[in-house]
């Protein structure tokens, strides 16, 4: 199998990898053909280190496709998958599809953009493996590593000057491009693309969704955005004060002399190595970490994010294609403190993270999630190993980092194109609740949630079903399916808004009852809070 880069063109020739599935014991129905660690770029490494990717020069050389390559230098979470090493010669693909079809058209193509704040993550991540093999209709999958970190987000002024922005999401382009030139060798439909990812990986995608000019050609058709959206938490100006300030703090911990002149900058960045690199990054990444003020993010550089995202939509400057969006019940309980006990701790929280809000935007705040020592709030904490905060700014922070950004895509898309929203709502946990990122094992189907028990099998594929019909018709009710009595999933209204609802009432893993696994509800979110942080989000976007 020959992958090209334009017509005629040979780049590699893959020696295929194969991951079969098993029929019992929680496998999945199809046996997968893989294609693991295919370069899309070439390595970025040497002077090639803080510059934008290249292409793979042509070659006839043969590439084990057999393992993942490296993930991404970064101090990763210890996830479920292969554990890769890492490497700075991160940028790679894989491609999985059903290895008992033999389809002579076409399939649907799926690409997976992975998450991690964009400081964290790979392509392992996610099951891909599974997915495919459990989608009772065939498509090709396309999962693959970018940049993250200091490596793939290091906004500046000098950064700017350098041409060296958002780097990651360079990265992300030159694959999508790559799949455009290349599918078509793996069976999939260069004109049927659909992305899916999850938190970085949906603000991602919601950045490509935004990037639109007059008579450019989109390089998918449909996204699927979890946990995510353009608009979610901050993106700023490149020269932001704050990105300014991180920028000489990773200087600082890099060792960069304070008197080198700007144009040596860069050059000494290029010649450090990579270790030191690494841990400059994780250094300044995890201090601004318990303020949530995250280091190493994507900006708006006139380019790739051309406008504020805000302002994209509102003009109707983006891409108009079906949309997945959605969110999980719990958002906050991942990234805020657990042990936060003291009013003032809430309002400080939120006045470090948005210094542009007025004393009268907090005492707002403090009125929408109201002081659990009040006779009448619904956030009292009765948990043992929490501050009696936590249920309070686990909310607020959910509401306004993802939920309200989420429920923003839906209404400002929806008028123009199909958007079909969800709420994730399965308790995995006392204290994490339907914590983010729960859904992303569910939507995979990976072995270890389908074992649990038939409920839990169920939830998943019914989540499961509706995904990847998305991604093979457009339409989550579109094709046959194994789960057959999930209720039909409307598109959102603002006239008469939907969501479904996975998992609301089991509460199985919590030491409860099992209820359905997906319910078709009114879209009932307190309005004041809604119309709050939809009105705050241009102070982020700064």
């Amino acid at each position: 199998m020959t992958v090209s880069d334009g017509p005629n063109r040979p780049v590699v020739v893959l020696r295929q990898g194969t991951v079969k599935g098993i029929k019992q014991d929680g496998g999945f129905p199809h046996p997968v053909e893989a294609f693991l660690g295919v370069p899309y770029a070439a390595p970025p490494v040497g002077d090639r280190r803080f510059r934008p990717p290249e292409r793979v020069d042509s070659s006839n050389d043969v590439v084990d496709a057999s393992k993942y390559g490296p993930k991404a230098p970064a101090r990763q979470f210890v996830v479920a998958g292969p554990q890769l090493e890492s490497s700075e010669d991160c940028l790679t693909a894989n491609v999985f599809r059903q290895g008992s079809r033999n389809s002579s058209k076409l399939l649907p193509v799926a690409i997976y953009v992975h998450g991690g704040a964009f400081n964290r993550g790979s392509a392992s991540m996610h099951n891909t493996t599974s997915m495919v093999g459990w989608s009772s209709e065939p498509f090709i999958a396309v999962s693959f590593n970018y940049r993250i970190g200091a490596l793939g987000f290091l906004p500046s002024r000098l950064s700017a000057k350098e041409g060296v922005l958002n780097l990651g999401l360079k990265d992300q382009i030159l694959l999508l491009e790559w799949v455009q030139e290349n599918i078509e060798y793996f069976g999939g439909d260069p004109d049927n693309v659909t992305l899916v990812g999850l938190s970085a990986g949906a603000h991602s995608i919601g950045h490509h969704l935004l990037n639109f000019e007059e008579g450019q050609r989109p390089l998918f058709n449909r996204v699927v955005m979890e946990s995510g959206a353009p608009t979610s938490r901050a993106v700023r100006n490149f020269d932001a004060p704050v990105h300014e300030e991180q920028f000489q703090a990773f200087l600082d911990a890099v060792g960069c002399p304070r008197d080198l002149t700007e144009a040596d900058i860069f050059p000494f960045l290029r010649s450090l190595p990579s270790s030191t690199i690494a841990s400059a990054q994780d250094t300044v990444f995890y201090r601004y970490n318990p303020s949530l003020r995250w280091a190493f993010q994507p900006v708006i550089d006139g380019e790739i994010i051309r406008r504020r995202p805000l302002d994209a939509w509102q003009s109707g400057m983006w891409h108009k294609m079906p949309i997945m969006t959605g969110f999980n019940g719990n958002e906050g309980s991942l990234y805020v403190n657990k042990a936060m006990s003291e009013p003032s701790e809430f309002t400080d929280f939120f006045r470090v993270l948005l210094p542009q809000l007025t004393l009268e935007e907090l005492k707002t705040i403090e009125t929408l999630y109201p002081d659990p020592s009040t006779a009448s709030s619904p956030y009292k904490e009765d948990r043992q190993g929490v501050g009696n905060q936590y249920k309070r700014i686990e909310a607020a922070y959910a509401h306004y980092a993802y939920v309200a950004p989420v429920r923003q895509t839906a209404h400002l898309a929806s008028p123009t194109v199909p958007v079909f929203l969800y709420h994730w709502a399965l308790e995995t946990s006392v204290i994490g609740g339907a914590s983010h990122g729960d859904n992303m094992k569910y939507e995979a189907m990976e072995p270890a949630v389908c074992k649990i028990s038939e409920s839990q099998k169920n939830l998943a594929g019914t989540l499961h079903t509706y995904v990847t019909s998305f991604i093979c018709t457009g339409d989550p009710n579109g094709m046959g399916e194994i789960y057959p009595r999930k209720p039909q999933w409307a598109s959102y209204n603002n006239g008469s808004p939907k969501i479904m609802i996975f998992g609301r009432n089991n509460k199985e893993l919590v030491g409860g009852d099992v209820g359905p696994a997906a319910e078709l509800h009114d879209d009932v979110w307190a309005k004041k809070e809604s119309d709050f942080w939809w009105s705050k989000v241009e102070i982020s976007q700064q």
